[in-house]
C-alpha cells in the first residue's frame, strides 16, 4: 500500500513513519513548514533512514501569514478570549498540503500522528475527507494503536535511530503560537516552570524601560513596524522576539476541547496577542456602535469553527466575506506600549475615524440643549420604564 505519512520528523511521525515501513507498506513522507523554528532540520535525512521512499518539504509560511493568520487577526480571533488558534490554523494548511501530495502521488492512505484525545484529529480528518477520494484511507496509528512513548521508541530502536532526548512536554510550534502541554502543566493548580518557555522572558526580568511600538494596518492586515514596511511573516517574528523579550504573550488556561474533555492549555503568542489587541482597538475606531457588536457575533462564531476543526464548513467562507467587507476600513496606526508582561494601546489613528475631538470637546463645538437632552433620554428610555411597569416591577 502507498501511504503518504504528514511527517514532522518527531518521535511519534517518526515511529509511525519506522512501523508502516515494517510492515512493507511504501510511505511518502510530507513535511509542512508554518513557521516552525529549528524543527526542520535534518527532518527529510531522517526519514529515508526510517524507510520513507520519497521525501516532500514544503515551506508554507507564507501562504500561511497570508491565507489562515490574516484572516484570523481580521476575526480577532480568540478561542474562549484567550487562545489565539496557532495550532488550529495550521492544521488544515498542513492537511490540504499532505492532500496534494497523496492525489499527485496515487496514494492509497494517508497517516498522521493525531492522538484520540485531541483536537488535531478532527481538524486533520475533516480536510483530508473534504479533498481526497473515498476509497483513500485515513489512518491514524497513535489512536488506533494506541502508540505509548515507549513503543515509539522501542520502534526507533529497532532502526537503529535514537529517540533522542525528549523534553517533558509536549510542544507544537508555528509562525503564530508556541503550545506547551503535559508534564506538571497536567495539574492545573501548578504554575508553569519557566523552563516552559522559549518566546518569552519571565515578566519580572523583562527590561525596566517599556517597548513602544507603532503597527500599521491596511484593510485589518497589519503591514509595518514603527513605518517601516515588511512582509506579514517577517512582521510576526519580529513582533514575537520584541514583545517577547518584554515579558509579554503568555497564555494559561483551562480550554474546552472538541472531544468533550477540558485541558488546561499554556501557550506563548506575542506577536498574535498584541496584533488582535491592536486589531481590535483601531476597529473600534473606525466602526459605528453596531457595526463594533455586529462584528463580535461574526468573529465568535469564525473563531469556533476554526477551533472546532470545521475549515470545510461553508458558513466559514460566508463569515469571512462579511469579515472581509468590514475590514476594508480598518486602516490606520496603533500605538501600543509593552512593559513587564502587560500591553497597553496608547494611541490609534486612521483616515476613517469618526471619532471628532470638536464633537467630544466640553469648551467648544456642538453642545446638545437641556431640552435636546431631556427628550432624547425621555426616548430611549420609554420601552424600558413601560414594560416594568406593565409587569408590576416598580417598587416605589
Amino acid at each position: 500500500m502507498r501511504v503518504v505519512l504528514a511527517y514532522s520528523g518527531g518521535l511519534d511521525t517518526s515511529a509511525i513513519l519506522a512501523m508502516l515501513s515494517e510492515q512493507g507498506h511504501e510511505v511518502i513522507t510530507v513535511t509542512v513548514g508554518v513557521g516552525q523554528e529549528g524543527e526542520l532540520e535534518g527532518v527529510e535525512e531522517k526519514a529515508y533512514r526510517l524507510g520513507a521512499v520519497k521525501h516532500y518539504t514544503i515551506d508554507a509560511r507564507r501562504e500561511f501569514a497570508y491565507r489562515m493568520v490574516s484572516a484570523a487577526i481580521k476575526a480577532n480571533a480568540l478561542y474562549e478570549d484567550k487562545y489565539p488558534l496557532g495550532t488550529a490554523l495550521a492544521r488544515p494548511l498542513i492537511a490540504e498540503k499532505v492532500a496534494e501530495v497523496a492525489v499527485k502521488e496515487g496514494a492509497d492512505a494517508v497517516a498522521h500522528g493525531c492522538t484520540a484525545k485531541g483536537n488535531d484529529q478532527v481538524r486533520f480528518d475533516t480536510v483530508l475527507r473534504f479533498y481526497l477520494r473515498d476509497d483513500v484511507r485515513i489512518i491514524a496509528p497513535v489512536r488506533e494503536a494506541r502508540l505509548t512513548r515507549r513503543k515509539a521508541i522501542e520502534i526507533l530502536a529497532r532502526h537503529g535511530v535514537s529517540a533522542g532526548i525528549h523534553g517533558k512536554y509536549s510542544v507544537d510550534e508555528n509562525l503564530w503560537s508556541r503550545s506547551i502541554e503535559g508534564g506538571i502543566l497536567d495539574d492545573p493548580m501548578a504554575e508553569p516552570p519557566e523552563d516552559a518557555f522559549a518566546w518569552t522572558v519571565a515578566p519580572e526580568k523583562a527590561p525596566d524601560e517599556p517597548l513602544y511600538l507603532e503597527v500599521g494596518f491596511e484593510k485589518g492586515v497589519p503591514v509595518s513596524i514603527n513605518g517601516e514596511r515588511m512582509s506579514l511573516e517577517k512582521l510576526i517574528a519580529v513582533l514575537n522576539k520584541l514583545a517577547g523579550s518584554h515579558g509579554y504573550g503568555r497564555v494559561d488556561h483551562i480550554e474546552n476541547r472538541v472531544v468533550g474533555l477540558k485541558s488546561r492549555e499554556v501557550y506563548e503568542a506575542p506577536a498574535a496577542l498584541l496584533l488582535i489587541e491592536a486589531h481590535r482597538d483601531l476597529e473600534k475606531t473606525v466602526y459605528t456602535p453596531r457595526e463594533l457588536r455586529f462584528k463580535r457575533l461574526l468573529d465568535q462564531y469564525w473563531t469556533d469553527l476554526v477551533y472546532q476543526g470545521l475549515w470545510v464548513e461553508p458558513l466559514r467562507l460566508v463569515l469571512e466575506e462579511a469579515i472581509n467587507y468590514m475590514n476594508q476600513w480598518v486602516t490606520g496606526t496603533v500605538r501600543v506600549k509593552v512593559y513587564k508582561g502587560s500591553l497597553s494601546i496608547v494611541g490609534r489613528s486612521s483616515d476613517y475615524s469618526s471619532y471628532d475631538a470638536a464633537l467630544i470637546d466640553y469648551d467648544r463645538g456642538w453642545y446638545p440643549s437641556d431640552e435636546e437632552a431631556r427628550g432624547f433620554i425621555t426616548i430611549w428610555a420609554m420601552h424600558s420604564i413601560a414594560a416594568l411597569k406593565a409587569r408590576g416591577l416598580r417598587k416605589v
